[in-house]
């Protein structure tokens, strides 16, 4: 083979390698029963606290709005992470969060199982100058989607530190979900 006939089948054997990798694979067991299974409860669904909404789906793709981390008795979980929360606790507040924005999910869709797969997570974390840990954080929030939803839970994320977020809040993440 020629050095360009080689190169072009290396290309098309990494996309379809990369196409496989990417590709949602069936699961057994039911979405919410996971939730349950790892000892959670889904919040009530939030309200938005502005002149948004919560959830828009365009086609088969689900857009959630940056959630807060209000666990069940809502109290909202404050503060900067790095002098006011600890990186620990600022990981379950990004848990906190993945959990709302699978109970709007459930508010919007009935039943959780309709997700094929977790496509993108964007997570700001409140957090003092210099702090440099904000995957550490929002990897409250990813490991929640992958015990939920398996391999379809893996997703592309950013995870990005803000020097205030609304009311205060440890963490914000919006997300982005395939639906069947």
């Amino acid at each position: 083979l020629s050095p360009k006939m080689m190169h072009r089948s290396a290309v098309k054997a990494f996309k379809t390698v990369q196409v496989a990798n990417l590709t949602p694979v069936a699961r057994a067991v039911h979405a919410e029963a996971k939730v349950a299974a790892l000892g959670l409860e889904l919040p009530a669904p939030a309200v938005p606290k502005g002149n948004f909404v919560n959830y828009v789906v365009v086609g088969n793709i689900a857009y959630l709005s940056g959630h807060l981390p209000q666990p069940k008795d809502g109290a909202l979980i404050v503060g900067k992470v790095g002098q006011d929360l600890t990186v620990e606790q600022g990981y379950e507040a990004a848990q906190f969060v993945g959990l709302n924005l699978l109970a709007t999910l459930k508010n919007n869709l009935g039943d959780l199982d309709r997700v094929k797969r977790v496509v993108k997570l964007f997570g700001l974390v409140n957090c003092v100058d210099g702090f440099g840990q904000q995957p550490a954080v929002v990897n409250g929030c990813s490991d929640l989607m992958v015990k939920v939803f398996g391999v379809n839970g893996q997703h592309t994320r950013s995870a990005v530190g803000a020097n205030a977020l609304p009311l205060n809040v440890a963490v914000e993440i919006e997300a982005v979900f395939e639906l069947h």
